[in-house]
């Protein structure tokens, strides 16, 4: 079992969303997210005050997935997410340890469906 967290620009979510449903890949939790990383944000002008926006909206998304579903689930990220310009996005892999669901005390590979 593996936990896939993927850093993406917000305005791209609906297309990685329908890149994830075309892989059988139905279930995620999306968050709000700010951070920077190679596009080092902007500089915006108010009222005569210039201002460094270096943290930038991003989205996080995390999906649970057993092994067989590890590889088409990273290649649906990439495929909806990808402009080619900088700051795309991040995807990390990590080991899961467990899944329990809560409605049935199901454990692991099966708790996640």
């Amino acid at each position: 079992m593996k936990l896939i967290s993927a850093y993406i620009q917000p305005h791209k979510l609906n297309d990685v969303k329908q890149a994830l449903m075309a892989a059988d890949v139905g279930k995620m939790s999306v968050t709000n997210a700010l951070g920077c990383g190679a596009q080092q944000g902007y500089e915006e002008s108010f009222r005569g005050v210039k201002f460094e926006v270096n943290l930038l909206k991003k989205l996080k998304i995390e999906i649970a997935v057993n092994d067989d579903y590890v590889d088409r689930t990273i290649e649906a990220i990439i495929a909806g997410a990808q402009s080619g310009q900088i700051g795309d996005g991040k995807i990390f892999v990590t080991d899961l340890v467990d899944c329990i669901r809560i409605r049935t005390e199901e454990r692991g590979a099966k708790a996640i469906g």
